[in-house]
């Protein structure tokens, strides 16, 4: 597993900028949800998502102002947030692979407010969280922990019962009490498709976000720490056992190796 990679090496702890890049190719939600960290909008962050319309330029005279308002500030910015080039790389369905461009997101952040200058004393910094923020359990929601495993659930009864071509869904009910319940869709209603983040949701000055996306998220991350189980220090991980159903399907071949 990649640890947290510092973008700038030899940068102090004292420099003035820290931007961290989150996943996001295009669209928003999880550099969005930075703001549940400080939902009293008590801290000088900023977020940019792919889709804030927000350019490069905009955001170094943002971060200079806040610089001078604050003295310090911390930038959330999406792997999709148009930078220029990144020399991308593309996998099998067309999209670009920001692990593997030459460069990151973050990176190329660093050095356009570095190369332009702050308006205080230090440098930009910047780190790139990379498959931290995927799979580290001890951070997990324990209501997204929950949930897929009821969604696993729903698509083995889908299964089980001999129909094919659905796609097991969560569905989330209207009202102030967080509640969803669990369905299914047409697979080519939804294979290869995006859902948007609401322009709505997105704060005037598109570097921010709304209290209604606040009200949507909080409850998606609980009101409790996950349980980690832990043997000899380590934490524990499932050991599947073995049990293969008959072949019934020809041969897999990978999107990437078909011609």
């Amino acid at each position: 597993m990649q640890n947290a990679n510092e973008e700038n090496a030899g940068s102090s702890p004292a420099d003035p900028v820290l931007v961290l890049q989150a996943m996001g190719r295009k669209i928003g939600f999880i550099p969005a949800a930075a703001r549940l960290a400080d939902p009293k909008r008590e801290m000088p962050l900023q977020i940019y998502m792919a889709e804030s319309g927000v350019t490069a330029e905009q955001l170094c005279d943002n971060v200079s102002d806040q610089l001078r308002r604050d003295g310090r500030c911390i930038v959330v910015v999406s792997e999709g947030f148009d930078v220029g080039d990144l020399g991308e790389t593309k996998d099998g369905f067309g999209h670009t692979q920001f692990s593997a461009s030459k460069t990151t997101v973050a990176q190329r952040v660093v050095t356009l407010l570095n190369e332009r200058g702050l308006p205080v004393p230090g440098n930009a910094r910047g780190q790139v969280s990379g498959t931290d923020q995927r799979d580290t359990c001890t951070y997990a929601s324990i209501v997204d922990l929950d949930e897929a495993y009821k969604v696993g659930q729903q698509a083995v009864l889908i299964a089980e019962s001999g129909e094919n071509g659905w796609m097991a869904t969560l569905l989330r009910e209207p009202g102030p009490i967080y509640n969803v319940r669990y369905d299914k869709v047409p697979l080519e209603a939804v294979a290869n498709s995006e859902r948007e983040f609401p322009r709505a949701w997105l704060a005037p000055g598109g570097i921010d976000v709304t209290d209604a996306f606040l009200d949507y998220a909080k409850p998606l991350i609980g009101e409790d720490w996950a349980s980690v189980p832990v043997i000899n220090g380590r934490q524990r991980f499932t050991r599947f056992k073995p049990a293969f159903a008959g072949k019934k399907l020809p041969a897999y071949t990978p999107q990437g190796l078909r011609k």
